[in-house]
């Protein structure tokens, strides 16, 4: 997922970044005053997590235990880690979660907010993804894109699959197994048979 660090300077107001515990391991969430600037999957442990978190938000604040992150990003950490057990009432829906687009391409937006269109449990193909975007013949660009998402699993690149019976890469630690098990959680239906022999 993306590791393209924030314009340098100052934190503005309302700026902070949080690490969570979920299935997967810990993750990291930053945000700004209404909308999440990103979100990381975990990388090999927390102290990894929360390196890949500074490199991306530098000047962003860590907020700890005894400084509880705004309400919407609290809904937000527990919406993202019940998605990732798949708690009974899961998969849920994250996409009423605002997000901060900025830096974020003209192309890579577009990918990205059709993505956040599949409803969990459900996939499509890179291509199925490129054509829906007007664009077919784009399937590796729009790889590419998902590559880049800074708001992962809240847009929820990993139901982006390959054609055919191959799951497609995956750029967040633990590469396709980490993605495989996301899908999973979410009790995913596949098209393709043998995606997880």
């Amino acid at each position: 997922m993306s590791d393209t660090p924030q314009p340098l300077g100052a934190p503005s107001p309302g700026e902070g970044f949080a690490l969570f515990n979920t299935a997967l391991g810990t993750c990291g969430i930053a945000w700004k005053l209404n909308a999440l600037m990103g979100v990381q999957l975990p990388e090999g442990d927390a102290g990894a997590t929360r390196q890949r978190m500074r490199r991306r938000f530098l000047y962003v604040p860590e907020v700890g235990p005894t400084s509880p992150p705004p309400a919407f990003v609290a809904r937000a950490i527990e919406d993202i880690a019940a998605l990732l057990r798949g708690a009974p009432n899961s998969p849920r829906d994250l996409s009423n979660i605002a997000l901060d687009w900025t830096g974020v391409p003209p192309f890579n937006r577009r990918v990205l907010e059709l993505a956040r269109t599949i409803a969990p449990g459900q996939t499509m193909t890179y291509g199925e993804v490129a054509t829906r975007l007007g664009e077919p013949g784009a399937a590796r660009a729009v790889g590419q894109a998902l590559g880049h998402n800074p708001f992962a699993p809240v847009v929820p690149c990993h139901r982006v699959l390959a054609a055919g019976s191959a799951s497609g890469g995956f750029s967040a630690n633990g590469g396709v197994s980490t993605k495989l098990r996301m899908l999973l959680a979410e009790r995913a239906a596949f098209g393709a048979p043998g995606l997880f022999d």
